[in-house]
């Protein structure tokens, strides 16, 4: 077979999609040398080293465009695929030869809000109605779509209104998990007692609930710090903004590193008191199964996937609930026995979840489309 997969998402720095894209593809490599893959970038990536069944094509095309959903299908066409994977939505709607695709959560169909995106509100309100176009061609003409979760499986099977027959075609494959085992030579200055927060701004992960919680917190455990843990963009900007509006006077107690590379950010698991994850609604949810390999406790969100992904390794909150998020706060910070009972779950949790196991159910249903 002839399969081209779209990792114009590509690496850790685009997060956790770019984590995705980048560990399916080092495992693909190892595991497949019989088809032809033929890997589409959106520019030549560097150090990447590759077998003679793999081949790159350039598209220039940024992702979420007009141009992607045009100039894409011309790109594709002439390389005459016998399958296309799409591992993300945003499948061009004038392609129509056989695809499958990995939707990894429905969150714009939840938070569809203005305050989610920098657009104006005119061009919002098109992208989003766009967005909707793009998303239902994906699930209605793939040949089988990957959902992350068991969640994520029910939620596009009850958001598209898919028969038990059009739900068949839809997989469950668990993400991957995998970390930084490479010593750091750097020094790392943190505080000694802190929670750690590691992943993007975007108003669903619900981070300014976290911010004006701690700052309760705060005030009767005063050596605390809060540290997030992101790409500096937009959102995380406007989150630090509000932070010191919340804070005031304590405005060193929430700190914003920016992105760190992985070899530093396990310094900051290891060494913290406690993993909070706040979110309003998770696919899948990879970093608190991150937190868990370095045996930091892990306190989560019972939204969304959460509960599915992180089984018994985690103590949960209600998100929308502050008097619940202190009350599990203060007790995982202060219970010795229930801390080391989360560690212990999590060391189990997390051999459920395999990059080299993920890749081989993906496999499979290529040659089973």
């Amino acid at each position: 077979m002839r399969i081209v997969i779209d990792l114009r998402i590509f690496g850790p720095s685009f997060g956790g999609l770019g984590r995705y894209n980048q560990k399916f593809l080092e495992n693909l490599i190892k595991q497949d040398q019989a088809n032809e893959y033929v890997l589409l970038f959106r520019s030549q990536p560097k150090d990447l080293v590759l077998p003679k069944n793999f081949s790159i094509k350039i598209c220039p095309c940024r992702w979420y465009s007009l141009a992607e959903q045009i100039v894409l299908p011309f790109i594709l066409y002439p390389l005459k695929p016998d399958l296309v994977h799409f591992p993300h939505f945003n499948v061009p709607i004038f392609y129509n030869g056989p695809f499958v695709v990995t939707i990894h959560d429905l969150i714009m169909t939840k938070f569809p809000s203005k305050r989610a995106t920098t657009l104006s509100r005119h061009y919002f309100t098109f992208k989003y109605w766009f967005y909707k176009q793009v998303i239902r061609h994906a699930v209605k003409n793939s040949e089988k779509i990957i959902a992350v979760s068991n969640f994520t499986a029910q939620d596009i099977k009850q958001h598209f209104h898919l028969s038990d027959t059009e739900a068949k075609k839809i997989q469950v494959v668990y993400e991957g998990l995998s970390v930084s085992t490479v010593s750091n030579h750097k020094p790392v200055s943190v505080p000694d007692k802190f929670l750690l927060y590691v992943g993007n701004a975007y108003p669903h992960k619900n981070l300014e609930f976290l911010i004006r919680s701690f700052k309760e917190f705060f005030d009767k455990h005063r050596g605390y710090y809060l540290i997030l843990i992101g790409e500096k963009n937009y959102f995380y900007n406007r989150l630090k903004e509000e932070s010191k509006e919340i804070f005031d006077h304590d405005r060193d107690q929430v700190i914003f590193p920016g992105f760190v590379p992985d070899e530093e950010l396990r310094v900051y698991y290891q060494r913290a008191r406690a993993y909070v994850f706040p979110s309003l609604y998770e696919g899948f949810g990879l970093p608190p199964l991150e937190a868990m390999f370095y045996n930091l406790p892990v306190l989560s969100s019972s939204a969304g996937s959460l509960p599915e992904v992180l089984g018994e390794a985690a103590l949960y909150f209600n998100p929308k609930d502050k008097q619940d998020f202190l009350d599990k706060l203060e007790q995982i910070v202060t219970d010795q026995e229930l801390r080391e009972r989360l560690v212990r779950s999590g060391q189990e949790q997390i051999k459920k979840y395999s990059w080299e196991k993920m890749t081989k159910e993906i496999l499979t249903i290529y040659g089973g489309k």
